[in-house]
């Protein structure tokens, strides 16, 4: 899949409805290239809490998470949230 600057656009209109319904929470997009745990960790490393979301789904072995949010809980040394979501 080819790198596009209109595809940055999507994650920004997601946002919108989050940022009018809180807008005292500050918010700042940053895209990056590479291992999507290794950019998240990198932006994480800057901020203040962290926030991840992880799929609701239900295996037999019970939760899981994913690698991008396994290697932001190990290694971010912000708070973290993770956020189940769809």
């Amino acid at each position: 899949m080819a790198w596009r600057p209109g595809r940055l656009r999507a994650p920004a209109d997601a946002l919108c409805p989050w940022r009018e319904k809180f807008p005292q929470v500050p918010v700042a997009e940053q895209a990056g290239r590479g291992y999507a745990g290794y950019v998240v960790l990198r932006a994480a490393a800057r901020a203040g809490p962290a926030v991840v979301g992880r799929r609701v789904h239900r295996p037999a072995l019970g939760m899981r998470i994913g690698p991008v949010t396994h290697a932001v809980l190990h290694h971010v040394p912000a708070p973290v949230a993770v956020v189940p979501h769809d």
